[in-house]
């Protein structure tokens, strides 16, 4: 079968490339250059590379949304949707949030237990030596490469589809402007670029949504899409679901898929250094509530998106606006995730097609950032600071991180352009994932929680893992299909097998290698010896006061004991708040309804839609209107800074410092207050 032509011309492909990713490339480092100005920031290589550990919870669920909004949230999502119905985006949506739930209790330990790291490999470092620190690089970077891939891939397939721009120009230039901002900016550009663009892609979804089940001609009401859907069913019913109906929880490829999805976004959580990244730039206060309502905020997204374009598709695909009429999608097609633009070309016509390509643009290029940042530090903390130049300047840290990051940046599209002539699509890599890096998720996450972990487990049991998960992944695709081809080892069996060997393996492994070299007794305390890095070379550059950064390093360490204290409550908090939430996700929710093989009346489909509705609104006002709110006083500040013309001289302020109106950035001090004035 022929895939259709593609519904905008080339130009639009590359006016938004080009175009918007230049533009806001400029925009970015525009306003880096304001905030240096007008707001005091110094970009010392902590600042570049940390934030200034002081973002605002509204920043840090933006940013988390933001990061966790990949070109796969959206196409796979509605690809999962268009194979098993309305179980599909749920299963999706409640798999994936789990882990950001989860992680909120990571963070939380890590900031309390080696509150100067800039990676989460520095901990690991700290605690267990070079051997243990070499496996979890390795995992970390590979992690981070295949999160890379997977955007690059999906970003590319889709342009190419609505477009006719060549794939192989999309994975060239789709990174270049990211690379721009970040390099200028730092994470705290990341922080900034994550918000506009999670703010514009909800702004998209929300459209979407109210055009498909509220105001188009085409569809328009949840009840015409549930009559669609019955048909739906009677022409090609789905095997595995309850009575072949798109309507309903009772999904045996949903729940497949679903354990595979668990597992393999625990391992690109949990192992990636871009989260660990986020967790380290926010201010003790504010790292729980951020990635509580960053999690919850998130699962609309997947949720809403593919209710509305994955069954969209399913309606309208035996309708002649649909792309492929008078065929179905062929399952390369869903693989490569075209459900969502072909329902949105169908329900939208040109108009559809742009929003769709706009709104995965956004999503490619802010979780492209994130990468980016993560990979950097890795290289430049983990690798460059610890085993090369222990001494390295901050001047030195930062050139190292422009380097890794355009070196990165033109790896990752040499690979892309390899898997794109190779047949292999985002929604392979996203499946395969968790065979490759779960192994990693609880030695790394016991690092942080549990004493007696020895270094052997930590460093053996990732390794270990991995081989049997590959293992289990191959032998299994050989026993089914009897061959080793893409679409076999792509198929659920294997990738079941091989994802849930990867995550449950080490809670073999660890055990036994604990048994063998002796249970360690940890301190914690190599972790708290890990240092910041040496700045001076950049803050005296700036004109900085050396007996003001003295005196605010010293109120900084007074603040240690208060900090601590407010992570040790967050973390009792964090534990319940986000155990509770997971098993709601998990549980009570869902499995109700899968274990009745309850199938969706009118009304109920409606209620369901309408939840993901209101969910969407919420999660627009908490990652959308609130971070405005909250730093309301720093952008008056700045603004009043900019038309005054009245510039501060510099001062460098501790964390503790911070007043519950500021940004979370480099700004005057109150002990330094006689220089606001100008």
């Amino acid at each position: 079968m022929s895939s259709p032509g593609p519904a905008l011309s080339q130009g639009y492909g590359y006016g938004i490339i080009l175009g918007v990713g230049f533009a806001f490339a400029v925009f970015m480092i525009s306003l880096t250059h304001i905030l240096k100005r007008f707001n005091n920031e110094v970009q010392t290589s902590e600042m570049f590379n940390t934030a200034g550990r002081t973002m605002k919870s509204g920043l840090v669920a933006s940013a988390v949304v933001s990061s966790w909004t990949w070109a796969a949230t959206l196409l796979q999502s509605s690809g999962v949707c268009y194979r098993y119905g309305v179980s599909g985006p749920f299963w999706y949506a409640s798999g994936a949030t789990v882990q950001i739930l989860l992680f909120a209790t990571l963070a939380i330990t890590l900031k309390k237990r080696a509150p100067n790291a800039h990676t989460f490999l520095e901990a690991i470092k700290a605690r267990y030596g070079a051997p243990a620190h070499f496996t979890f690089i390795a995992f970390g970077l590979v992690t981070n490469v295949l999160v890379s891939l997977m955007l690059i891939a999906g970003g590319s397939a889709t342009i190419n589809a609505l477009t006719g721009v060549h794939a192989v120009a999309a994975i060239f230039l789709m990174p270049i402007p990211v690379v721009a901002y970040t390099f200028i900016g730092g994470l705290k550009a990341t922080f900034i670029t994550d918000y506009i663009h999670g703010f514009v892609v909800l702004i998209i979804i929300i459209l979407f949504a109210l055009n498909a089940y509220a105001t188009s001609h085409v569809l328009g009401s949840p009840s015409a899409v549930y009559d669609l859907l019955v048909e739906a069913a009677t022409a090609h019913p789905v095997a595995g679901n309850k009575d072949g109906s798109y309507l309903t929880m009772r999904s045996q490829g949903g729940a497949i898929f679903f354990v595979i999805n668990i597992v393999g976004n625990f391992g690109t959580v949990f192992l990636d250094n871009g989260y660990y990244n986020k967790a380290i730039a926010a201010h003790p206060v504010h790292a729980l509530p951020g990635y509580i309502m960053g999690g919850a905020a998130w699962f609309a997204i997947p949720w809403l998106t593919a209710t509305t374009l994955g069954l969209a598709a399913l309606a309208l695909e035996s309708s002649p606006r649909f792309p492929t009429y008078p065929n179905r999608m062929s399952e390369a097609e869903v693989s490569a995730g075209l459900a969502l633009p072909y329902a949105a070309v169908a329900l939208l016509g040109k108009g559809g097609a742009v929003a769709t390509l706009l709104m995965i643009f956004l999503a490619v290029t802010s979780s492209f950032n994130s990468e980016l940042v993560a990979t950097s530090s890795i290289f430049t903390y983990d690798i460059y600071r610890t085993y090369f130049r222990p001494d390295a300047s901050g001047k030195l840290l930062i050139w190292m991180s422009h380097i890794c990051m355009v070196v990165y940046a033109a790896i990752i599209c040499c690979i892309s352009v390899g898997l794109w002539y190779n047949g292999i699509s985002m929604g392979y890599l996203y499946l395969l994932m968790g065979v490759l890096i779960s192994a990693a998720v609880i030695p790394a996450t016991l690092t942080l929680l549990w004493s007696r972990q020895n270094r052997w487990a930590a460093t053996l049991s990732p390794i270990l893992g991995a081989a049997c998960a590959i293992t289990a992944w191959l032998v299994t695709a050989q026993k089914t299909c009897g061959t080793l081809d893409v679409e076999c080892t792509g198929s659920n069996d294997p990738m079941l097998a091989g994802n849930v060997t990867a995550l449950l393996s080490p809670l073999v492994f660890v055990p036994v290698l604990c048994l063998i070299f002796g249970f360690e007794k940890y301190d914690w305390q190599s972790m708290l010896a890990i240092r910041k890095a040496d700045d001076h070379d950049l803050l005296q550059a700036s004109g900085l006061d050396p007996e003001a950064q003295r005196e605010a390093q010293l109120v900084q360490e007074a603040s240690f004991a208060e900090e601590q204290r407010k992570l040790n409550r967050a973390f009792k908090i964090a534990c319940i708040v986000t155990i509770t939430m997971a098993l709601s996700f998990l549980v009570l929710w869902p499995m109700p309804l899968y274990g009745s093989g309850y199938i969706f009346s009118k009304k109920f489909f409606t209620g369901w839609v309408s939840v993901g509705i209101i969910w969407i609104f919420c999660s627009f006002i908490a990652v959308g209107l609130y971070p405005l709110w909250e730093s309301r006083a720093t952008l008056k500040r700045v603004l009043t800074v900019m038309f005054t013309g009245k510039v501060p001289r510099p001062v460098l302020q501790g964390e503790h410092a911070m007043t519950e109106e500021s940004s979370g950035t480099l700004t005057p001090s109150k002990m330094g207050s006689d220089v606001k004035s100008g």
